[in-house]
């Protein structure tokens, strides 16, 4: 199984990796595994990468896809391989493709995972961390014995700034702008399926399991 997960932040992406990826045996590429996998090896990708982002410059798509494409020839990925945060525009979707085409190893699906803005931005911003212990809950979903105070430390909770729901809208933004076009991308090629990601995380990874038969 050669699969790509798309979707808005906080729809659960990450967590129906794990479980996908080990459902199908095939191993959880992220995007953001690579890059800090190249960098902790000082490859000479990681090196270039390295460099872009110490100068606070985004690392150009040219550099991203070498370090996916480089991942993607290991021997773990023979057999199929689950891409998360990767393509995240139309340029690396067509490189994506291109690559795949040379192997002979065509993709066998794209998962969206659907979730209203609203429902995200409540998942999100209800996120709070301990500024003792470091241990996170959730104001709606995971609430404290008591409330703004650590169950595990009986530290202070907060929420992080990248958590606030100004932020969390910004992101949205820039994913509907940014990244969803390759959700018709994808359309337009018969291999988008779309589930929603609202419910547990067993019953989510069902949906997903039951719609890529």
């Amino acid at each position: 199984m050669r699969l790509i997960l798309v979707g808005p932040p906080g729809a659960g992406k990450g967590t129906q990796a794990v479980q996908l990826a080990s459902h199908f045996s095939i191993p959880h590429i992220s995007t953001g595994d690579i890059f800090r996998l190249n960098i902790k090896g000082e490859t000479e990708l990681g090196i270039l990468a390295k460099s872009f982002m110490d100068a606070g410059n985004l690392v150009p798509d040219s550099v991203t896809n070498d370090m996916v494409a480089e991942r993607l020839t290991h021997e773990d990925a023979e057999n199929g391989f689950l891409l998360d945060g990767y393509p995240r525009n139309i340029g690396q979707a067509d490189f994506l493709k291109a690559v795949l085409e040379k192997a002979a190893t065509p993709l066998d699906a794209v998962l969206e995972f659907l979730l209203e803005n609203s429902e995200i931005i409540k998942r999100l911003s209800g996120r709070r961390v301990c500024r003792s212990c470091g241990a996170t809950s959730h104001a709606i979903f995971e609430a404290p014995k008591v409330e703004g105070t650590c169950d595990l430390c009986a530290g202070e909770l907060y929420q992080r700034q990248d958590d606030s729901e100004s932020v969390i809208a910004n992101r949205l933004a820039v994913y509907h702008e940014k990244t969803e076009p390759i959700i018709s991308y994808y359309r337009d090629t018969g291999l988008l399926k779309s589930i929603s990601a609202v419910g547990e995380v067993a019953d989510i990874a069902a949906r997903a399991i039951a719609a890529l038969k």
